[in-house]
């Protein structure tokens, strides 16, 4: 273990360099990345490729293949989720008030790095690069424990991104990652608060959990992601389909995916037959409450287990309720504060919606898909926080900051 004692310790004395680097020299840096990761595309690629081919032999489900997939057209998106950052303004340095005091002291709240940020990740590689550019921008090293499904493919873009930090005289050591995939180094890791600041878990409810119950360092709790759709009694029925069947098929494996449905009373017997045809199409299972089964025929029947359950596959439970307050009640006893939908033509049904419901990212008549850091205009995300303290939903360069406050005087002395 004294090897992630070592990554740790060098990465805290890098973070001291990169707070004072310029907005110029760390949007220099970006670019180079954007440059090696071109370069070494086929190699990048070649390295991912080893890892996809060993995540089949292990049998592992479809939709967790492709979280690991990094082909060229993501590998694309990745590259323009680089440039949205450099174009983004640097929040370093922003003095967001200045107030005079009856003494005279001027006192206000500036932005500053946090310093270093530990990321704990499973799968989808493309997060080591989203991860290491927000940091870069914001001012914090980071050190990135990937898992073992995903080794090759990390280790492959850590030392193109290393180039970059070389390449811009910026020390190696700001962005480090931890190669070592044993639950002992994990746990070890997590108990390096002497040099890590904050920790952010992503992946599944086990690996946060663990997370939350073992780290001595602060922890942004991010991730698992049990969305609703609730199709409203004023919903448009065509809308509500084409999003139903976006937000669970286009991308199952991610947090954003919908896996459960709720579906007012008054328009079940028009709508469930057309929705469990068209997700039939796409080879979802499905499983419903007893009225759900009356109505749209030999479907399998959810348990209690299923309401709060994260599938992260083709499956979606489907639920029949009375009343929009009975689907606001449902989605804040079971969801995970992650996104959650309606899909109405009524303005006040939608505003309650928005109101009442308890999650980080609240959608009236659009796919729960869309909570994106790219999506959301931030470039790229380093995880998306379900919490209500310091940051919310998609993270950004923003919440990879913390303030100080900064105080001018003229000679003012305390009685």
């Amino acid at each position: 273990m004294e090897n992630i004692l070592n990554i740790c310790s060098k990465s805290k004395e890098a973070s001291t360099v990169l707070s004072q680097a310029s907005t110029k020299v760390k949007n220099e840096c970006l670019k180079n990345m954007i440059f090696y990761l071109k370069q070494d595309k086929d190699y990048i690629i070649a390295e991912n490729k080893k890892d996809i081919d060993i995540a089949i032999k292990k049998g592992i489900p479809d939709p967790m293949i492709d979280r690991l997939e990094l082909n060229e057209k993501r590998l694309a998106s990745v590259i323009e989720g680089i440039e949205q950052v450099i174009n983004l303004k640097d929040p370093i340095g922003e003095v967001m008030h200045m107030d005079k005091m009856p003494n005279g002291l001027l006192i206000g709240q500036m932005r500053v790095s946090i310093g270093v940020i530990g990321i704990i990740y499973e799968s989808r590689p493309n997060v080591t690069v989203d991860a290491a550019c927000l940091c870069i921008k914001s001012g914090n090293a980071v050190v990135l424990r990937g898992g073992s499904d995903a080794i090759n493919s990390n280790i492959a873009l850590v030392k193109s991104l290393k180039k970059a930090l070389g390449k811009s005289g910026l020390p190696t050591d700001t962005i480090a990652i931890i190669e070592d995939t044993s639950r002992d180094a994990v746990n070890y890791f997590m108990k390096m608060n002497e040099y890590v600041d904050v920790l952010i878990p992503r992946g599944g409810a086990g690996l946060i959990k663990s997370t939350i119950e073992n780290s001595t360092i602060p922890v942004i709790q991010t991730g698992v992601g049990n969305c609703h759709i609730y199709v409203d009694e004023h919903a448009d029925l065509n809308m509500a389909e084409k999003i139903v069947v976006n937000a669970k098929v286009s991308r199952p494996g991610v947090c954003n995916a919908a896996e459960k449905l709720l579906v007012h009373k008054d328009i079940a017997e028009e709508f469930l037959p057309k929705i469990v045809n068209s997700l039939n199409k796409h080879g979802v299972e499905i499983r419903g409450c007893q009225n759900t089964r009356k109505i749209a025929g030999n479907i399998k029947e959810a348990t209690d287990d299923d309401w709060g359950e994260e599938y992260l596959d083709y499956i979606i439970a489907i639920k029949v309720v009375d009343s929009i307050q009975e689907a606001v009640h449902h989605i804040n006893r079971y969801g995970t504060k992650h996104s959650e939908a309606i899909i109405t033509e009524n303005y006040t049904n939608a505003q309650k919606f928005l109101s009442e419901v308890d999650a980080a990212a609240v959608y009236v008549n659009a796919s729960t898909r869309f909570t994106d850091g790219y999506e959301f205009g931030l470039g790229a995300e380093i995880g998306i926080s379900t919490q209500k303290i310091h940051a919310r939903g998609p993270m950004g360069l923003k919440e990879l900051t913390t303030t100080k406050y900064i105080i001018y005087g003229n000679g003012q002395t305390r009685e």
